[in-house]
C-alpha cells in the first residue's frame, strides 16, 4: 500500500499523509481520518523511503548490560515512553555485563545506522572513552558519569552515604559487612562504596577490611558472599550489599545459615523468609528499592532511584541533539529516596 492510496481511503491529498508520517501540520479533523485508515489497513512506511526522505533512519540503538534486571527494565521503559511518543522505535542489545561485547554493538549501532544511542553504562574503558570520542552519532550515557558523552547518571556517593550512617545506627556497636562490586564500575563499585564509608565514619563507626567481600551483580553471587562472611565472622549486625539483587542472595544465605527451628506456620517460602529476618540479629540492606525483594521480604532498608526518570530524560536528550542539533554538554546528577523500612 501506498502513501496515495492511504490519502485515496481517508479522503485527503498525499501530501497531507506525508504531512501527517513526518509530523507535520495536519488539521485534527484530516489526522483523524489518515490515523483511522492507517490503523484499519495496518500500513507501515517504507523505511528506506523515509530515511531519503528525512535523512534519518527513526531508530535508536539501547545498548544494556541485562535483561532480567529490574532496574534495567525501568531505565528501558523511560526511554521507550519518549522515543515512541516521538516517532521513534528502539533496537535492543544486551551485553551480559561483557565490555568488550558493549564495544561491538555500538561499533554495529553506529554502522547500521540509527539515529543515536543510549548506552546504560557500568564499567566505562578505554575502548569506551576512545569510542565516545570518536563517533560521529550522539550517544547518551544512563548510570554513569563521563566527561567523553552527554550523561545522566545517580547520586550514587550520597546515596552510599546515607545508607552508611543508617547501617552504623543499625548494628549498634555490632559489625557492619559490605558486598561491593568490581571499582571498575565507578559509580556502584566506588561511589557508593565510598560514600558507604563516609557515611559510617559520620555515625561514629568504621567499616573494616577484612567485613569487605566483592560479588557480581547477581543473587548467586551475593549468595556466596554472604554465606562466606556469616560462617567467618559471628559478630555482624548488618550486612550492606550494593544492590538489592546481591540483597536477596545475601537473605537467602542467612535463610541458609540460620539453626533456629521454623514453626508450621512460616512453612511456605515467603514466611520462612519473613520468619529469619524478624528474629535474626543480623540485618540486610541494598539499593535499588527492588519491588520483587519488597514483596517476598515485606521489604529492606533500600535506596530509591529514579531509573525510569533517567530513561526518560536521557531519551529527551538524544532526540534534542538529534532533531535539534543541541550543542550544549549535558551532566545531569539525579537523587535518590532512603526507603528505611525495617525488617519485617
Amino acid at each position: 500500500m501506498t502513501i496515495k492510496e492511504i490519502a485515496q481511503l481517508a479522503g485527503v491529498s498525499s501530501a497531507a499523509v506525508s504531512r501527517y508520517l513526518n509530523g507535520g501540520y495536519v488539521s485534527e479533523e484530516k489526522k483523524e481520518q489518515i490515523k483511522k485508515v492507517i490503523q484499519e489497513t495496518g500500513y507501515q512506511p517504507s523505511a528506506q523511503a523515509r530515511i531519503l526522505r528525512t535523512k534519518k533512519a527513526c531508530l535508536v540503538g539501547v545498548v544494556v548490560p541485562k535483561i532480567n534486571s529490574e532496574s534495567i527494565s525501568r531505565v528501558t521503559a523511560g526511554i521507550e515512553q519518549v522515543i515512541s511518543r516521538r516517532g521513534y522505535q528502539m533496537l535492543l542489545a544486551s551485553t551480559d555485563n561483557n565490555p568488550e561485547k558493549e564495544i561491538t554493538y555500538l561499533k554495529l549501532f553506529e554502522n547500521y545506522p540509527v539515529d543515536g544511542i543510549i548506552l546504560i553504562g557500568t564499567v566505562i574503558t578505554g575502548e569506551h572513552r576512545k569510542f565516545l570520542k570518536s563517533t560521529k552519532v550522539p550517544v547518551v550515557v544512563v548510570g554513569q558519569y563521563t566527561k567523553y558523552a552527554n550523561c545522566i547518571y545517580h547520586d550514587d556517593y550520597g546515596a552510599g552515604k546515607a545508607m552508611g550512617r543508617i547501617a552504623a545506627q543499625a548494628a549498634d556497636g555490632g559489625k557492619v559487612a559490605y558486598i561491593g562490586v568490581t571499582r571498575e564500575d565507578k559509580a556502584v563499585g566506588i561511589s557508593r562504596m565510598d560514600g558507604f564509608c563516609a557515611g559510617m565514619k559520620a555515625a561514629g563507626a568504621e567499616l573494616s577490611e577484612d567485613y569487605i567481600r566483592q560479588a557480581e551483580f547477581t543473587m548467586d553471587s551475593g549468595y556466596q558472599a554472604a554465606l562466606e562472611l556469616l560462617e567467618e565472622k559471628k559478630d555482624i549486625r548488618v550486612i550492606s550489599c550494593a544492590t538489592d539483587t546481591i540483597a536477596a542472595g545475601a537473605i537467602e544465605a542467612l535463610l541458609s545459615h540460620s539453626r533456629r527451628e521454623i514453626p508450621k506456620e512460616a512453612e511456605n517460602a515467603g514466611g520462612r523468609m519473613q520468619y529469619i529476618l524478624s528474629s535474626s540479629p543480623v540485618q540486610v540492606t541494598g539499593f535499588g528499592d527492588n519491588q520483587l525483594l519488597k514483596a517476598v521480604t515485606g521489604g529492606i532498608p533500600t535506596v530509591h532511584f529514579g531509573y525510569k526518570t533517567s530513561g526518560i530524560r536521557g531519551a529527551e536528550l538524544l532526540l534534542d541533539v538529534i532533531e535539534r542539533g543541541e550543542k550544549i554538554p549535558i551532566e545531569m546528577k539525579l537523587g535518590f529516596r532512603v526507603v528505611e523500612k525495617e525488617n519485617p
